[in-house]
C-alpha cells in the first residue's frame, strides 16, 4: 500500500516538474519575442514620427508638434498644430478648435484627428505638463531662442514680462515668460511662430545634452518621470536615443496655414483648399527627408518664382505656398513677359531629383536647364537661385492644370 502512494507521489512530482518546465520555457520564449515597438517601427517605415503636446496650468494643450524624423540622415521636420485650427471634429461631432479634443475626448482621439489632418499615421505620442517642461528646461541648461525685440510689458494680472532681444540662453522661468506673453500688436500667427521656436529649442537641448542626461541611466530616469507617453520605459528611451541624434541645425519647419473665420463666437483658424494643402506640404516634408544627403537634405533650397501671366499677386500667392513648405524663396518678380503659355521650372544645379520635387509641389513637370542667358543673367547677380518657376497660364494658384 505504501509502494502504491510512493508510485502516485512520484508521478504526481513528476507532472508538476513538466508543467513548471512548460511555465518556465513558456516565460522564455514570450521574454525572448517581447519587442521593442520603437525598433518595429523604425525597421517598418523609415521615418519614426512623434506628436508632442505641451499641456498648460489647466492641463489643455498650450501647444503641440509632430516630429517626423529620418535617423538615416538626422533629419527632421516639425509640424506645428495651432491650437485654433478649426474643423468638424469626428470625435466632437462639430466645429470647434483641435485642443478641444484634447480636452473634451482625451489624447487617442487627438492623435486620431491631428493624423486625419496631417494624412499620416503618428504611432507615438509624449506629453509634457507646463512644469514639467520648465523643469526640463533647467535640466538642459536652458533652450536658445532668438528674440527681435525686446520684451517689456505687463499682464493682465500685473505681472511683468521682460525679456532681451537677440539669439539668448533662456533658462526656465524665461521660457515660462516666453511661451505666456502677448503683446497687444502681435497676431496669433506670432505667438504659434513662438511656440514652434520653443519646440525646435527643445529638439535642440536634447541633442545638445545626450550624453550628460538622455543617454545616461541615472539621468534619463529624472527626464522620464517628467513624461506621459504610450510607450514602455524602455521604449521611451529608445525614442529619445534617435531623436537626441536629430540635425537640430537644419529641421524642417512646417504649420497649417489657412483662413480665419468666426464660429460660434470663436475665431478658428480653416486650413487651406479643405485641407489638402497641409496634406501635401506634409508629404512634400516627408519626400524631402527620405532622399539622400547628398541631393536634398543636405541644406535649404533656394527658390525664385516669376509671374510670367497678367494675373496680379499668383507669384507672391506661389511663393508663400512654397515658405509654408519649408523651402526658402526670394521676393516674388515679373517676368520678363507676361505671355507664358505653360508654367516652368528652371534647374540651375542641375539636381533632377530635387527639381522634380519642386515640380510635384505644383504637379510641373516641364523642367529644363537654363539657357545661355538665363546662366549670365545668374552670374552676374548676387541671388544664389537653385529653381526659377516662371508661372504661365496653365497654372490656377495652386497647380499646373
Amino acid at each position: 500500500m505504501k509502494k502504491k502512494i510512493r508510485n502516485e507521489q512520484k508521478g504526481i512530482l513528476f507532472i508538476a516538474f513538466i508543467l513548471a518546465l512548460a511555465a518556465i520555457l513558456v516565460l522564455v520564449f514570450s521574454l525572448a519575442l517581447k519587442t521593442n515597438t520603437v525598433n518595429e517601427v523604425v525597421t517598418r517605415d523609415s521615418n519614426v514620427k512623434t506628436l508632442f503636446i505641451i499641456e498648460d496650468e489647466d492641463s489643455e494643450v498650450l501647444f503641440s508638434s509632430v516630429m517626423i524624423y529620418y535617423p538615416e540622415s538626422y533629419k527632421a521636420a516639425l509640424i506645428n498644430l495651432p491650437g485654433y485650427t478649426g474643423a468638424i471634429w469626428q470625435s466632437l461631432n462639430r466645429v470647434d478648435m483641435l485642443k478641444r479634443v484634447y480636452s473634451e475626448a482625451g489624447v487617442e482621439a487627438y492623435k486620431t484627428e491631428v493624423e486625419k489632418l496631417l494624412g499620416i499615421k503618428v504611432p507615438f505620442y509624449i506629453i509634457l505638463d507646463f512644469d514639467d517642461f520648465i523643469k526640463i528646461s533647467d535640466y538642459l541648461g536652458g533652450m536658445r531662442v532668438f528674440i527681435s525685440e525686446p520684451v517689456d510689458c505687463v499682464s493682465e494680472e500685473g505681472e511683468r514680462w521682460l525679456l532681451p532681444s537677440g539669439a539668448i540662453n533662456l533658462d526656465g522661468d524665461k521660457i515660462a515668460v516666453y511661451l505666456r506673453y502677448r503683446l497687444p500688436e502681435e497676431t496669433e500667427y506670432d505667438v504659434q511662430e513662438r511656440y514652434q521656436n520653443c519646440m525646435a529649442a527643445f529638439l535642440s537641448g536634447i541633442h545638445d545634452k545626450k550624453y550628460e542626461i538622455f543617454l545616461n541611466d541615472d539621468n534619463f530616469k529624472i527626464y522620464s518621470d517628467c513624461v506621459t507617453s504610450n510607450l514602455t520605459k524602455e521604449e521611451e528611451k529608445t525614442l529619445i536615443k534617435l531623436i537626441a541624434d536629430v540635425d537640430s541645425e537644419s529641421i524642417l519647419r512646417q504649420t497649417i496655414t489657412g483662413s480665419l473665420r468666426r464660429v460660434d463666437d470663436q475665431l478658428l483658424l480653416f486650413p487651406d483648399n479643405n485641407g489638402e494643402f497641409i496634406k501635401e506640404a506634409v508629404r512634400q516634408n516627408v519626400a524631402i527627408l527620405n532622399s539622400t544627403a547628398d541631393s536634398m537634405t543636405s541644406r535649404v533650397y533656394v527658390i525664385e518664382i516669376q509671374n510670367g501671366t497678367t494675373v496680379q499677386g499668383l507669384a507672391r500667392n506661389t511663393a508663400i505656398l512654397f515658405q509654408n513648405a519649408s523651402y526658402d524663396v526670394l521676393s516674388p518678380v515679373n517676368a520678363s513677359r507676361n505671355d507664358y503659355e505653360e508654367t516652368v521650372i528652371i534647374n540651375h544645379i542641375g539636381n533632377e531629383t530635387v527639381a522634380k520635387l519642386v515640380g510635384e509641389f505644383i504637379h510641373c513637370t516641364n523642367i529644363r536647364d537654363p539657357e545661355p542667358e538665363e546662366e549670365a543673367a545668374e552670374s552676374s547677380s548676387e541671388a544664389n537661385v537653385d529653381f526659377t518657376i516662371i508661372l504661365g497660364k496653365d497654372f490656377d494658384g495652386r497647380y499646373v492644370r
